[in-house]
């Protein structure tokens, strides 16, 4: 069941450096959240907060809420796997198991969680490959190597050994930048898809890529060289292409900076 993410004043560090400051928001279930803004602005940084990806790099850490569906991910008695279990991520560079089939690529996730009958296994690596719109295309080559697929299958064997484990939020980190355009329509026609049983959140450069896929768009800015990244404004997708609430949205937008 897709869940709300509630976030607010958080804050985000390397070390001593202050990367991010200071971002609320609220992330709706069955959605499409975009967060877009110029480079090294902590899209990404935050994006990796909402799973507790981001205590995993050596000195990083974050102060502030983030809370699914009420429960604050970063109390002390919430385990970083269960979180992880269950807001899910898709990386930039398509990353299947390069020694791994098709198939184990998808049930690697549920082989952790510990051993099932193969009767379920193989039902889930087909409805996690059919929701990924890849079933029909890889179905009769299941035992081969997931690396041996295209760009844009691979990124979408990756969106389905994520939802194999039934998420309820899943994550996307500038899924299409490393894609064609024909791999890139077929993604954003399978997030659009699936917003109907996921919350969404995607990081994108491709500013025509957060106006057609997304339901709410968040742009983030730097204040200036070595100032933390802030978020500048969040709403309506709409909204914020059409009749943004802050001048330097408009700017971005309109291509006078980033």
């Amino acid at each position: 069941m897709a869940k709300s993410i509630d976030v607010s004043d958080l804050s985000i560090y390397y070390g001593k450096f202050c990367a991010v400051q200071g971002v609320s928001l609220t992330i709706e279930p069955r959605s499409v959240t975009a967060f877009i803004g110029p480079s090294g602005c902590g899209k990404s940084s935050v994006l990796r907060t909402l799973n507790r990806m981001h205590e995993v790099v050596p000195g990083a850490w974050s102060s502030g809420k983030v809370l699914l569906d009420g429960e604050d991910i970063y109390s002390p008695s919430v385990d970083p796997v269960n979180v992880r279990r269950a807001i899910g991520m898709v990386f930039q560079k398509p990353n299947p198991f390069p020694t791994m089939s098709i198939y184990d690529n998808v049930a690697a996730g549920l082989k952790l969680q510990g051993r099932r009958p193969r009767r379920e296994l193989d039902e889930i690596v087909e409805r996690s490959l059919r929701a990924a719109n890849l079933w029909e295309e890889v179905k009769d080559r299941l035992e081969r190597p997931g690396a041996g697929l295209s760009g844009g299958q691979q990124q979408r064997l990756c969106i389905a050994r994520a939802i194999a484990v039934e998420p309820e939020v899943l994550l996307m980190d500038e899924p299409c930048s490393a894609l064609d355009p024909i791999s890139t329509l077929a993604i954003e026609d399978l997030i659009e898809q699936l917003k109907e049983h996921y919350t969404i959140v995607i990081v994108t450069h491709n500013m025509q890529q957060a106006a057609r896929v997304s339901d709410r768009t968040g742009f983030f800015n730097l204040a200036g060289v070595g100032q933390p990244g802030r978020l500048i404004e969040i709403d309506n997708t709409q909204r914020i292409f059409s009749n943004p609430a802050e001048k330097a949205t408009e700017d971005y937008i309109s291509g006078r900076f980033g």
